[in-house]
């Protein structure tokens, strides 16, 4: 009874919260001052000011938003004046990023003419661009030390909307419907059921699993969900329950890849263009930015340059602008140009050659239905990172089996997981890879280092070495785990020890071996990246500076320290902040107090960790090593993370980083919230198992909500 109490009490809080959210206006542009980002024409450094007069404020005027660019920006204050007096004002706090910022001011009961509007930054680390142009009857924006700057600064004023969302959800849904294939507002409906179906199916997992009596079935969870299909012997040893997981994350990754407006996910245009040049040209790519023609005639016809890195912007609105992109793409415009494909191209071959079987299949359509079917592939990959993590968390938390489907259906429907799997990016198949290897690894520690075992422990690494360069950050972790159980082995049988060892060292490397030499002779080497980044870092400054460093993007600084990320709280704005939500182009954002709201929760979720680790300290003892072997994985990924961003520029530039990176960390996560459920108690845990499900669901509905708002209104 208090596992459906808790559904039905966390189903109506979060039914409340919908329709509070439906039921707010969003804001409208009031005014503004005509004036387009065309050009940079000023910089903005920390402490310095800039000033422009000849603004018009507008009646009701509650937030301006500012043309700045910023990778982490500062905080920005904005003062309007008439004179000495001050009309309004107000600040954004540090954490924005974008090509615009928006920040909350007292509201204008008035409208004004004639006012001057000042703008000034807080510590950063950064030089803002000030995008903006020249206007022939305004002054130029002036400097805080008086000099002019040539040009003005582009400003919105935003005041309270005058329609709240449930009227606009008709617009919104017609809005949806352009831009991708198929068209047409049934997309918006088509999301709808899928996100319902999905939604009734993981629910019903975690209650057919937290419900009373399902202790009787524990140690054979894979009999309480029967599948339909007869599967391989080996795949028939999966628990039902897991493939359950593997299809709510399937679906949900499904409906992000509708959400998402095409080629506006992170470097997705690049990695398409990857995948169209092994497809269509069977080469390698380059590093150049200048893709074949049939997706720069698709770039442009989705304003793709216009709504990137601007919060304010949307796609296409218009049956006019639909019929312009459909004629355009069935014109027949060249799919093989220069052989570029920017960032993607340093990226190892094997989840592109992958996706070029969705290419091939949609080769007869359009470029946005080739699109759609690649990002379906990547959708499949977010189902077995959720399948992997369940499987991760039943090996390494044995003691609960009715904790297992809280793990995989957090991960499931994390909505870090659905957005990235409903992209075309490699990151959805290296999520995918890292989980399987913290399965594999949490089940070597559980019955042993078996040859078979070790053997697939060393294809997925050879796998994730190929797939993605990131995954290099798990190995050191991976190998001091293979060091460990061999050492556990030695004393029974210390030549089967030496033996799994080394096959797993020989099935991780020889693959790797080989594409390096196949990709050398074509200037293609696999490594190239990680070399070039250790030489930059190497001449960027000393080894302790990047140490230092890389501690400050993810923790506190240490007192004596040199301080890096100036007025930014690096653990939380950048990455609690971030894996909570940041959309689009790392551009899209919820309001401040979502995040101070999801801090509470995350401190009560860390809370029953505690209770559960203290609770289980004599078993923490004796796994001391498995648990430091995961620890070191994420270190390794952070320590990856902290020396790309080093060696791209840092410590004077702003950091490389985007949360995502952590996210081959997802089986952790899974563990955590069934850590969480667990430290409830036996009486209470399946209640707050649930809660914690039906808690992650609400937040990746309406963090599908947020990315419509972002680009469809």
């Amino acid at each position: 009874m208090s596992v459906r109490v808790a559904l039905a009490v966390g189903l109506a809080l979060a039914t409340i919260a919908g329709g509070l959210v439906m039921a707010k206006a969003p804001a409208r542009v009031a005014g503004t001052n005509s004036i387009r980002p065309h050009v940079q024409f000023a910089d903005l450094r920390q402490g310095e000011q800039v000033c422009q007069a000849g603004e018009t404020l507008p009646r009701d005027t509650s937030a301006v938003r500012l043309d700045l660019e910023a990778v982490l920006g500062p905080s920005v204050t904005v003062t309007a004046l008439a004179g000495e007096d001050v009309l309004t004002g107000g600040t954004r706090g540090s954490g924005w990023t974008g090509g615009d910022v928006t920040v909350p001011v007292e509201r204008v009961p008035r409208g004004i003419s004639d006012a001057t509007l000042c703008v000034s930054i807080g510590p950063t680390s950064e030089v803002l661009p000030v995008l903006g142009q020249k206007h022939p009857d305004k002054p130029a924006a002036v400097l805080s030390a008086g000099a002019a700057t040539g040009g003005r600064m582009g400003v919105e004023y935003l005041a309270p909307g005058l329609r709240s969302w449930w009227s606009l959800a008709l617009p919104v849904a017609r809005r949806m419907g352009l831009g991708r294939a198929p068209s047409g507002t049934w997309i918006a409906l088509l999301i709808a059921l899928v996100m319902t179906v999905t939604a009734v199916l993981g629910l019903g997992l975690a209650l057919r699993a937290l419900r009373p009596g399902a202790s009787s079935l524990e140690c054979a969870p894979h009999r309480e969900v029967r599948l339909p299909i007869r599967l391989p012997r080996p795949l028939s040893r999966v628990p039902g329950i897991a493939w359950g997981c593997a299809l709510v994350a399937f679906l949900n990754a499904a409906c992000w890849s509708e959400v998402s407006p095409p080629l506006q996910t992170p470097d997705e245009p690049a990695h398409f263009a990857y995948v169209q040049e092994l497809a269509e040209a069977h080469r390698l790519p380059t590093h150049g930015t200048t893709y074949s023609p049939e997706e720069e005639v698709a770039l442009a016809d989705l304003h793709h340059n216009a709504v990137q890195f601007v919060p304010g912007a949307a796609t296409i609105s218009s049956r006019a602008q639909q019929r312009k992109l459909q004629h355009d793409l069935r014109a027949g415009y060249a799919r093989v140009g220069p052989a570029d494909a920017g960032t993607a191209a340093s990226e190892p071959p094997t989840y592109y050659a992958l996706e070029a079987i969705p290419y091939e299949l949609g080769s007869g359509g359009t470029l946005l239905a080739r699109l759609q079917l690649m990002r379906l592939l990547s959708a499949l990959f977010g189902g077995l990172t959720a399948l992997f993590a369940y499987l991760f968390v039943r090996e390494a938390l044995p003691g609960a089996p009715w904790a297992w489907a809280v793990g995989g259906l957090g991960v499931a429907f994390a909505p870090a997981l659905g957005y990235m799997s409903g992209a075309v990016n490699p990151d959805a198949m290296l999520f995918a890879v890292s989980a399987a290897l913290f399965y594999l690894l949490a089940r070597a520690y559980r019955r042993g280092l078996t040859v078979r075992l070790a053997t697939a422990i060393g294809a997925t690494m050879a796998l994730g070495s190929l797939t993605k360069l990131n995954f290099y950050g798990l190995i050191p972790g991976a190998l001091a785990a293979l060091v460990v159980l061999a050492i556990r082995r030695r004393p029974t049988s210390r030549r089967a020890a030496h033996v799994a060892l080394a096959v797993t060292c020989a099935v991780a490397v020889c693959p790797t071996l080989a594409y390096t030499a196949l990709a050398s002779p074509v200037s293609h080497p696999p490594l190239s990246e990680l070399s070039s980044a250790a030489a930059t870092a190497t001449h960027q400054g000393s080894t302790l500076e990047e140490i230092s460093y890389s501690w400050q993007l993810f923790l506190p600084r240490l007192p004596g320290m040199t301080n890096y990320f100036p007025g930014i709280s690096t653990w939380r704005q950048l990455w609690f902040d971030g894996l909570v939500g940041l959309y689009g182009w790392a551009d899209t954002q919820f309001p401040v107090w979502v995040y101070e709201l999801a801090l509470i929760a995350a401190a009560l979720i860390g809370l029953l960790c505690a209770r559960e680790l203290i609770r289980t300290r004599t078993t923490l003892v004796r796994r001391a090593g498995e648990l430091a072997t995961y620890a070191l994985m994420a270190a390794g990924v952070m320590a990856l993370v902290g020396a790309a961003s080093y060696g791209a520029g840092a410590p004077h530039g702003p950091p490389f980083w985007e949360p995502r990176y952590l996210l081959p960390m997802l089986p952790l996560f899974g563990a955590l919230l069934a850590l969480a459920a667990r430290g409830a108690g036996r009486r209470w845990g399946p209640a707050a198992g649930m809660l914690l499900v039906v808690l992650v669901l609400s937040h990746d509905i309406f963090s599908q909500l947020l990315v419509v708002s972002r680009y469809y209104h």
